[in-house]
């Protein structure tokens, strides 16, 4: 088994989320059909190691194999229902920390095999240019552990501020009972996130608010020692970006990315 690899009790968990697997070859002809496991062990391969698509090692499969099955599963929506399923489970179990929610952004430099999507333009891919140069910029909202809960493209010169209401309204999770929960009781950001119009959406849905005030500024009542607590959506940051297919970007298109993303999300989860 390669380091990359999922575990039996990962891929335990993860099976049942699956579409059902197509029978054997033999039984309807065709092509040999590559299992679950080894497409998804041979995605999570190229999420980390960054590698072209026609590198994946055989072992794996094809190539176009799994890209055929990662594309489509992203049109399908089945990578964002497997991170809902994953995170509905910890709810569940009490693993999913609703008391502080942490949200930040950080600027993803783009390669140059990022540019030149047919039919599109920058700004639909999330592509810009900040001090880094072609970028994209990844904003993340985090529960109390430090897992990832939701994410948000822009174009790497948007300030973290136009994404923040966004990644407030996404992000639910669903409940045996009522209704699925959103809003935490708590949200910790940076400076950067410093505004009224900002502190004012969130005290009218309830939401306590830890942000520092910026020096122009009316100061008000500040926690440092929770403000401390935000370093955990920084490591989580970081422990995103050790998959190098997230950073630096590839992906021609948003849409591919977030799935990368996505992928990165659920074996955090896992």
């Amino acid at each position: 088994m390669d380091r990359h690899d999922l575990t039996d009790q990962q891929y335990a968990r993860l099976e049942l989320l699956l579409p059902p697997e197509r029978p054997p070859k033999g039984s309807q002809g065709g092509r040999p059909f590559v299992s679950h496991r080894r497409t998804i062990n041979g995605l999570l391969w190229l999420d980390r190691t960054g590698a072209p698509w026609r590198d994946i090692p055989e072992r794996y499969g094809p190539w176009s194999t799994l890209a055929s099955r990662f594309y489509r599963w992203r049109e399908q929506g089945i990578w964002q229902r497997i991170l809902d399923a994953l995170q509905e489970q910890a709810d569940e179990e009490g693993l999913l920390d609703w008391e502080i929610h942490y949200v930040d952004g950080t600027v993803i430099r783009a390669h140059q095999h990022a540019a030149g999507a047919a039919g599109s333009d920058a700004e639909r891919e999330a592509l810009g240019r900040s001090q880094g140069g072609f970028s994209t910029k990844v904003h993340v909202r985090a529960e109390g552990h430090g897992k990832p809960m939701t994410f948000v493209l822009t174009p790497g010169q948007r300030h973290e501020a136009t994404a923040f209401e966004q990644l407030m309204e996404q992000g639910a999770v669903k409940r045996p009972r009522g209704r699925p929960r959103l809003r935490p009781r708590r949200v910790v950001g940076d400076k950067g996130y410093s505004s009224r119009k900002i502190r004012q959406y969130l005290r009218r849905r309830g939401v306590r608010v830890t942000i520092p005030h910026k020096s122009n500024e009316r100061r008000g009542r500040f926690d440092k020692a929770v403000y401390r607590l935000r370093s955990l959506v920084e490591r989580l940051i970081n422990r995103l970006k050790q998959f190098r297919r997230v950073a630096p970007r590839y992906e021609k298109r948003g849409v591919n990315y977030h799935g990368m993303l996505l992928l990165a999300a659920i074996k955090l989860w896992l």
